[in-house]
């Protein structure tokens, strides 16, 4: 078993792979900016270092300083959560060269899979449904241009190298190609670094559900099932629940069973999600994989009752995993909620300042991971995400109330939240029927801003 760790992250994410490695008896040290010195997983950690100033680029996204932050307090790990360096493998191959233990794959599979042409190509050769697109890298506006032709539009143009909606744009005739193919290339250079571009068939508001695995170093791959997460604003997601509403045990089986084969197809190691697209008729299309624990992981923790991070960690030290996939079960339903510090009333501009008064929901199958507490500062210069509610119950509909008096019970004074949206979508007819998808919140929101008025 590793003996300690140290957590590349900040925020609650780096409180839960803290509280994991504490009940495995593993000492951890946090990293923190000037900014971050009273954030709570400096004051949970058996150590903590602070490794630069408030900007991310000269302390979370400093490969140097973590590194010699981990060598310096005699570390064997490194846990990268999500977000910042934690599917960089200029990153990863810094820690192996220094002896150090990524909790995660290795730098070889990240940079496979973080390019999403390789990936896609990975998953063609291995007979893996991919969204009908260009072969490989598409070379400029003539290339994009023919490809459309062959496909059909609406097309979508995407950064080999993107996320978050980044270097992404939708085309919807031949006269808008070359504008937004120049432009979705100068956004992926600008955040990525990588120019690459490749088209895929845009398959209009489907529902983004991905499958949750666990792979050993000894070639045992696990499904956790599938999650949806199609309630998203710009491309980031708000809600997620497990399993996924509406599609059958056939469905579910198949997209295990691919899963699972693109987890064996790039020697997969760790945690890992398997993302899809899927039509009103159910057919399902791979995009991506994600390298690295997930925002959104405890839904699925609460319908399994296994502790990914914690399996992380066991992994990382070797170990095979302790089940198979028949001794997993799926038990009840799952819905997580992501509470941002922004106004919805304002155009869902991000808020920071001090939280005056804190109050967290409790309860039976209730959860609320956070790295607030009452005196907080909510800082301008990260993610507006201040926590999760997770909830479960035998029912989708009983989870869904849970979740409702959830949200009644939490207080946050002193900043905006997105709380009052949250609560409004929860009494959507849609969303109770589970006949939602990725274009939900675009179609939806000036009801649900009106509800919410009623709320306030």
């Amino acid at each position: 078993m590793l003996k300690k760790i140290l957590v590349a992250n900040r925020g609650e994410i780096a409180l839960r792979i803290i509280r994991a490695a504490q009940e495995l008896q593993i000492k951890t040290v946090a990293i923190y900016s000037v900014e971050d010195r009273e954030s709570l997983h400096v004051k949970f950690a058996d150590e903590a270092v602070c490794i630069g100033s408030v900007r991310s680029k000269d302390s979370y996204l400093n490969i140097d300083n973590i590194v010699m932050a981990a060598k310096a307090t005699n570390c064997d790990g490194v846990h990268p959560g999500y977000g910042f360096l934690s599917e960089n493998p200029n990153f990863v191959a810094k820690l192996e060269e220094g002896g150090l233990k990524f909790i995660g794959p290795s730098s070889e599979v990240i940079e496979i899979m973080g390019d999403k042409i390789r990936a896609r190509e990975l998953m063609l050769k291995n007979g893996i449904s991919v969204v009908p697109g260009s072969d490989g890298e598409v070379d400029g506006v003539s290339d994009a241009i023919e490809i459309a032709k062959k496909i059909g539009y609406p097309i979508l143009i995407k950064a080999a190298g993107g996320g978050g909606g980044k270097g992404m744009r939708k085309v919807y005739s031949e006269s808008d190609i070359k504008v937004a193919f120049e432009s979705a290339k100068s956004e992926s250079i600008a955040a990525f670094n990588n120019g690459s571009m490749y088209i895929e068939k845009l398959i209009e508001n489907p529902r983004h559900v991905e499958v949750q695995i666990l792979a050993d170093s000894f070639g045992n791959v696990v499904s956790l099932f599938e999650r949806n997460c199609s309630i998203q604003r710009k491309n980031q997601k708000m809600i997620e629940e497990a399993p996924c509403f509406g599609i059958d045990n056939t469905i579910r089986e198949k997209l295990y069973k691919e899963s699972i084969k693109a987890a064996k197809a790039c020697n997969y190691e760790n945690a890992g999600t398997i993302e899809f697209v899927m039509d009103d008729e159910n057919n399902f299309y791979f995009i991506e994989m994600n390298t690295r624990i997930q925002v959104e992981h405890p839904v699925t923790e609460m319908i399994t009752g296994i502790d990914i991070v914690k399996e992380q960690l066991k992994i990382a030290s070797k170990m095979k995993l302790n089940f198979n996939q028949s001794d997993i079960e799926r038990n009840g339903y799952a819905i997580e909620c992501r509470v941002n510090a922004e106004s919805p009333f304002n155009k869902f501009l991000p808020q920071s300042g001090e939280v005056k008064f804190l109050y967290g929901p409790g309860g039976v199958n209730t959860r609320f991971d956070s790295h607030l507490y009452t005196g907080a500062k909510i800082s301008p210069f990260y993610d507006s995400m201040i926590g999760k509610i997770i909830v479960h119950d035998k029912t989708r509909i009983g989870a869904i109330r849970k979740m409702r008096r959830a949200i009644e019970e939490t207080i946050v004074v002193g900043i905006d939240t997105n709380l009052y949206l949250l609560y409004a979508i929860l009494y959507n007819f849609d969303f109770i029927k589970g006949k939602y998808n990725t274009s939900f919140i675009e179609r939806e929101l000036d009801g649900l801003l009106k509800l919410m008025e009623n709320y306030r």
